[in-house]
């Protein structure tokens, strides 16, 4: 199997023209042969909490039909980053597209003080079962937090994948942390990050891969879109863009 993990750059609050870049990056991951692709923490919106109430929306959005089309036809999964509103609050999520499947929400189950204020935390882990592999999905804060990892890996998570939005300094933490995780649990840990300002803070890049003894097998840069490409098979990484 295939594993994406896509380093994007969006408009804040520009739903429409992120919806459009996802596609482009979503053609060239169908074009690798990719079976998963995943997008940045609040892809479709940028990461913004103090607008996210305005753009919240759920899985069912028309807007989205599209990712459900190419999954349906081109056979990929796809992961892309939204607020969704509930009864109860706005969640930080990611909205799951699977070839001719219902659609699911996973929700960032732990967050960070600061997004307190704007946000309120899911419940469930969401684990992927594609080709008899099984991928936990974490969004940024909670990936750093032991409890998260030790739940999906207790749920028998093969690969650990988590979307992100991090400036140079949560990578610092990342770059220490997630090597850590890899190795702990001999499974292969994933970070979609995205680049350009979020929050009014510079993100960081540096998607990456460490693989199950936890050594960094793949990086992109800190200024560039792109794909990062793993392959579960041949245990090895490469890069498009």
């Amino acid at each position: 199997m295939k594993i994406c993990a896509a380093q994007t750059k969006s408009e804040k609050g520009n739903i429409k023209a992120n919806i459009e870049n996802h596609l482009k990056w979503i053609e060239l991951a169908v074009s690798e042969k990719t079976d998963l692709i995943v997008f940045p923490e609040l892809s479709l919106l940028n990461y913004e909490p103090e607008i996210a109430k305005d753009f919240a929306t759920d899985q069912n959005d028309l807007r989205l039909e599209v990712f459900q089309a190419i999954s349906d036809t081109k056979s990929i999964t796809i992961g892309v980053g939204m607020p969704t509103k509930t009864e109860s609050g706005i969640l930080i999520s990611t909205l799951i597209f699977q070839p001719n499947l219902p659609r699911q929400t996973y929700s960032k189950q732990i967050l960070h003080p600061d997004e307190k204020p704007y946000f309120i935390e899911g419940s469930e882990q969401t684990i992927l079962s594609i080709k008899d592999s099984k991928i936990a999905l974490a969004i940024c804060y909670e990936s750093l937090q032991p409890e998260h990892s030790k739940n999906a890996h207790g749920m028998g998570a093969e690969v650990y994948l988590a979307s992100v939005a991090k400036s140079k300094a949560g990578m610092e933490k990342a770059n220490t942390d997630y090597p850590k995780i890899a190795n702990k649990y001999s499974m292969p840990v994933l970070m979609a990050n995205c680049i350009g300002f979020c929050n009014n803070t510079l993100s960081a890049g540096q998607t990456s891969v460490w693989d199950a003894n936890g050594i960094l097998i793949g990086q992109l840069d800190s200024e560039s879109e792109g794909l990062l490409i793993y392959d579960t098979v041949s245990k090895s990484t490469y890069s498009v863009n």
